[in-house]
């Protein structure tokens, strides 16, 4: 027997969610001193509420969620209304908050908000160095690559903020104060993503873009709105090597940077240690610089950062060890180094282009080679924030600071990991995959090989200050990346109203191979465990299978026609740079196979072939 789900989407559980709130409102007698308190509001973020009443003249209201001292009190300040609905952001977990509220005509009451404990996913800090005058207001936002959820430290290394569904890769601000990054639903293995949402801290989801090739690492918003984002074409030979400009008020994708027309991907001599022909340029960071109408693109599997022209797409530069290149492509495109001291990147991320010009990134340092002979190890190796000036005129490339290297095998990150310009002198550089096995710096990454018993993971995120570092946390879990942002963003008010899917799913590739079986009346074998799950814009099949099974999942319409979509039930991928572990399964033999609503009309029956048999499901899905 297989169980059949139908899942509503996020948004529009979040959407019943404020009905239901806004209708006790507006249904009960509530004032400034009593009033309805909603907690974790939009289903997806624990540590926040919103807090609704009246008054009788329009009021300005100034919110404090108290600290556990006063350094760590969180204030915001909302304009001026008669009716009353205010996010409250940066509630402690398992603990009695105070959350004060002053009015401008003079009234202030105190409200009491019982939190649940935070729950074991969420990684609690393991140390920290604070330093309230540096932070401010801001709290630091950890996204994971282990499996664990999301969340938010203040100055202090406490939790202030987390959420419950597991959104990946980068997180940003965008111009308007939303929050822009990666969904949780996944499409494809190992960490391809429908696309991002732009939610608020609350969780509110007020737009979900859809990417036909999937999303994944980095985005960039420009100064349109408009969004480049990291994407793939759909189901071809090669990933994570296609950049997209998404047009932000209809999801629409504007224009498409294919990379294999700008590299010689085929090249195998140029890959890094950890470079396939699959995975040949492995895109984990993108910038736009407006000065030079160009975009920066880091490829962690060419040991290279290559920048490109916006309008012709032509490629510019390279910033990489050339060991390996083909001639022409050195002449042309590389930098000569001068000055000393001087050390290439190796396998690098987050790359950021100064106000001057100048470019920053996270040298990871993994095998700090491009010859195999002189890989380094772990414990051998190191990690470094480093900022490199380059001359496009005479192409010269100088060394100007790093950060890392003194700190060895404790600061060495394989995988992940980003840097952020502030103003000159000031910096953050995140080490988020450190790892160690019996002690040792672990040779593979966190997200797969970091989780026996025998092994700790560590993020390490440091804010510096003309080389001194005045504020650092660890956090013991793999971290993508760090970003530093206020709770609230600058005149920040409720903003109520259901959110927009935007964008489209692409059309599932079938099988193209009629495989000889004899259909049977049989259901799907029960030990099989199978579950359909049927949401707006796709169909998941999970099913738990012995390795090696040929398995074919059916959909037939009325008249027979068949839609195959083979199932692969091969011992898993040897994926060489996991920057995203936590949609992997504790069992590989537990699959998903996910089928896009694109292309497909009518209704199908759903069928397993299994081996030379197929069996009915007696689930019929109207497409």
């Amino acid at each position: 027997m297989v169980k059949y789900e139908k899942k509503e989407s996020l948004i529009e559980r979040q959407k019943k969610a404020e009905e239901a709130f806004l209708s006790d409102f507006q249904n009960g007698n509530y004032s400034y001193d009593k009033p309805l308190v909603v907690l974790n509001p939009y289903l997806i973020s624990p540590l926040t509420a919103m807090i609704l009443f009246r008054t009788s003249t329009k009021q300005e209201v100034t919110l404090t969620v108290k600290g556990k001292t006063t350094e760590g009190n969180i204030v915001h300040r909302f304009p001026a209304e008669t009716e009353h609905v205010l996010p409250v952001y940066g509630l402690y977990g398992g603990y009695e908050n105070t959350v004060e509220l002053s009015l401008s005509g003079g009234e202030k009451s105190e409200i009491k908000i019982q939190t649940d404990p935070l729950p074991p996913e969420v990684p609690v800090p393991t140390f920290c160095k604070p330093n309230k005058e540096h932070m401010g207001d801001n709290v630091i936002f950890l996204t994971q690559t282990s499996k664990a959820d999301a969340l938010a430290c203040d100055y202090a290394g406490d939790v202030r903020w987390y959420l419950t569904i597991n959104v990946c890769f980068d997180l940003k601000r965008l111009s308007n104060g939303h929050l822009l990054v990666g969904t949780d639903r996944l499409i494809r293995l190992p960490y391809y993503v429908s696309g991002t949402y732009e939610m608020g801290v609350h969780g509110k989801i007020y737009k979900e873009y859809r990417i036909p090739g999937g999303y994944h690492h980095d985005t960039f918003e420009l100064e349109d709105g408009n969004i480049l984002m990291l994407t793939q074409m759909p189901d071809a030979a090669t990933v994570e090597d296609v950049l997209a400009l998404v047009e932000r008020k209809t999801g629409k994708i504007l224009r498409l940077w294919d990379y294999k027309k700008l590299l010689p991907y085929q090249c195998q001599s140029t890959y890094s240690g950890t470079g396939t022909a699959h995975d040949w340029f492995h895109n984990n960071a993108v910038w736009y610089d407006k000065k030079t109408n160009s975009i920066t693109l880091s490829g962690r599997h060419e040991d290279a950062v290559i920048n490109i022209d916006f309008v012709t797409g032509d490629l510019n530069w390279i910033i990489g060890d050339p060991q390996g290149w083909p001639e022409e492509y050195v002449k042309k495109y590389f930098f000569k180094p001068v000055g000393e001291p001087f050390e290439w990147s190796y396998e690098q991320h987050g790359v950021v282009v100064c106000p001057d010009g100048d470019i920053m990134m996270f040298d990871n340092g993994h095998y700090r080679s491009k010859i195999k002979e002189h890989y380094m190890k772990a414990k051998d190796s190191y990690s470094r924030g480093v900022r490199y000036r380059i001359n496009t005129k005479d192409m010269t490339i100088r060394q100007i600071w790093q950060f890392g290297k003194e700190r060895g095998g404790d600061f060495f990150s394989p995988y992940i990991c980003n840097v952020e310009y502030y103003d000159e002198g000031r910096y953050m550089v995140h080490s988020g995959g450190i790892a160690y096995k019996n002690g040792e710096p672990l040779e593979g990454l966190g997200s797969t090989d970091g989780t026996g018993s025998d092994c700790r993971l560590n993020a390490v995120t440091c804010e510096i200050v003309n080389d001194e570092v005045v504020y650092e946390l660890h956090v013991p879990s793999n971290v993508f990346r760090a970003e530093k942002l206020p709770m609230y963003y600058a005149g920040e008010v409720a903003e109520l109203g259901e959110g927009q899917a935007l964008g489209a799913m692409s059309v599932t590739p079938e099988w193209d191979t009629e495989v000889p079986a004899e259909p049977t009346n049989e259901e799907i074998p029960d030990h099989y465990g199978a579950v359909l799950t049927e949401e707006n814009d796709r169909i998941t099949f999970n099913a738990t299978y012995e390795k090696g099974e040929l398995v074919i999942l059916i959909l037939e319409d009325e008249a027979g026609c068949q839609h195959r979509y083979y199932v692969d039930t091969s011992a898993p991928g040897n994926y060489g740079a996991m920057c995203v572990g936590t949609f992997l399964k504790n069992d590989p033999r537990n699959i998903d196979v996910f089928v896009n609503k694109a292309g497909l009309k009518g209704k199908m029956k759903v069928k397993l072939l299994l081996e030379n048999k197929i069996y009915d499901s007696n689930i019929e899905i109207d497409f």
